[in-house]
């Protein structure tokens, strides 16, 4: 009777051996699954990273394509906006500011052309005066005559007169007391006298012995013994 218990099948018609199967049956479905996935994800990371290396390098081609643009721009702007120049500093007048008539006569004079040759050798005389007088003398150092003291000063601006009154008288060209100018010969005393004159009815000359060299104007004996004027130089 035990015998026969066993040689049936149990109830619902499962064995020993289909229990066994269904045993192993998860552990072999879960084998399987997880060798599924390792068969689909091995391309996946080849994949990924192949994606990645392009988004990178495509980075890169869009950063190197942009930066120099970019660069040129600015150069260009600053190319095109120049420097701001500076601003112009107005130029100082050359005249001072004269603020009356007076004044710009003033300016005017101290402005006016350079000095004639005339003008020039009544200022070198001045520098003896004060010479004492010496007959026949034509130097400072021994002293003055009248036609000596003449000849000395014109000598200076390479003109040669002779060591006598009378001889200068015949010099150059006559002019009008009226129109004497510095620098001019003056002559008195019928030619035994001679000096420079200074302008403004002024002469300097050595008078005579006992004196100096001086600046006397042309007035009372001088006037009246007045010979006439000898200009020298073209532009005395």
């Amino acid at each position: 009777m035990f015998g026969n218990v066993c040689a049936y099948p149990p109830k619902g018609g499962v064995t020993p051996a289909d229990d066994a199967d269904s045993m192993r049956q998860p552990n072999d479905r879960r084998r399987r699954v997880s060798g599924r996935h390792r068969a689909e994800g091995s391309p996946l990371l080849p994949t990924s990273r192949l994606l990645l290396s392009l988004l990178a390098v495509t980075l890169a081609l869009a950063v190197s394509l942009v930066w120099p643009v970019s660069g040129r721009a600015d150069d260009a702007d600053q190319q095109a906006t120049p420097d701001p120049a500076p601003a112009p500093v107005p130029a100082a007048s050359p005249l001072p500011m004269l603020r009356t008539p007076a004044a710009v006569r003033r300016h005017l004079r101290a402005k006016r052309e350079a000095p004639t040759l005339g003008e020039r050798m009544v200022e070198y005389a001045r520098h003896f005066v004060g010479t004492r007088y010496s007959w026949g003398g034509s130097s400072p150092r021994t002293g003055f005559d009248c036609s000596g003291f003449v000849r000395f000063v014109y000598g200076h601006f390479g003109i040669s007169l002779a060591h006598s009154s009378f001889s200068d008288f015949w010099r150059g060209r006559h002019v009008g007391r009226w129109a004497m100018e510095p620098g001019d010969l003056v002559f008195f005393d019928g030619g035994a006298h001679v000096g420079i004159y200074v302008g403004y009815g002024r002469f300097i000359h050595a008078p005579h012995s006992g004196t100096v060299v001086r600046i006397e104007t042309m007035a009372g004996w001088y006037s009246s013994r007045f010979d006439g004027a000898r200009r020298v130089v073209a532009n005395a």
